[in-house]
């Protein structure tokens, strides 16, 4: 009787992890599709925002769903549901690139649909209008093995208000004088804050502009970052490896 009992009892404690496992995958999937998702910044077209080793949420919710919100982004609908919410200027966002579907960008939204943006001198111009752009202390990189250099750098405030800081690596540079851009409707126009080290709408024949539908979610916290060239799953290097102060960091 007692084996019995024991197999019993085994065979309900396995039963039930499996539950407890099922339903944890439910709900990371929920989560992962209708509220936040985690994506990590491989690049540094958004530097000194957004650093290589950054790993952040983003928000699914902020601006209603489309296929890009779903997993493996299945063709079930059009557009965005619900509507009404729309990207602001200064939102940092992931976006499906228009070229390439299967590939995420992260950059700052400039234009909206129906703006004139060019770039003139380096300075963005929104409407004939230039933004106002403020002489910041330089951008220093210190983290190991990376040569210390300052970089020039700018705090920039659009129209509506929100400031934020771009880097300025060389002046003159490819993109700092540009055509006017007409933002079609339902389509944004953006920009990395590595204004010299980024692909961005600036391209039309490489990003352009991005449709309403290709945008995955607005950007909102750094959750964890790790120095460029480390792995954040070697845990036991974390001591050294972990960016700390950079850790629950609001993106702005």
């Amino acid at each position: 009787m007692s084996v019995t009992s024991g197999t019993k009892r085994k065979e309900g404690g396995f039963s039930e992890t499996v539950k407890v496992i099922f339903h944890a995958l439910i709900i990371a999937l929920v989560i992962r599709t209708f509220l936040f998702q985690p994506f990590n910044i491989p690049s540094g077209s958004m530097k000194a925002t957004l650093l290589v080793g950054d790993y952040l949420f983003v928000s699914k919710y902020s601006y209603g769903y489309s296929q890009y919100s779903l997993p493996l982004s299945p063709p079930l609908f059009s557009g965005r549901i619900p509507g009404g919410m729309t990207p602001e200027r200064g939102d940092v966002v992931v976006f499906r690139l228009p070229k390439d579907t299967s590939t995420d960008y992260i950059k700052r939204v400039i234009g909206l649909p129906g703006d004139k943006i060019q770039v003139i001198d380096g300075v963005v111009n929104i409407n004939g209008v230039p933004i106002k752009r403020e002489r910041a202390p330089d951008f220093i990189e210190n983290e190991e093995g990376v040569r210390e250099q300052p970089v020039k750098r700018w705090k920039e405030t659009l129209p509506n208000g929100v400031s934020y800081y771009t880097l300025d690596l060389v002046d003159n540079g490819f993109a700092d004088n540009t055509q006017v851009y007409t933002v079609p409707p339902g389509n944004y126009f953006m920009m990395g804050d590595n204004r010299d080290n980024s692909t961005d709408s600036r391209f039309l024949s490489q990003v352009g502009y991005v449709p309403f539908e290709n945008i995955v979610g607005k950007a909102q916290i750094i959750f964890f970052s790790v120095y460029e060239g480390e792995r954040a799953w070697q845990f036991w290097r974390w001591p050294v490896s972990v960016r700390w102060n950079r850790l629950f960091t609001i993106v702005r």
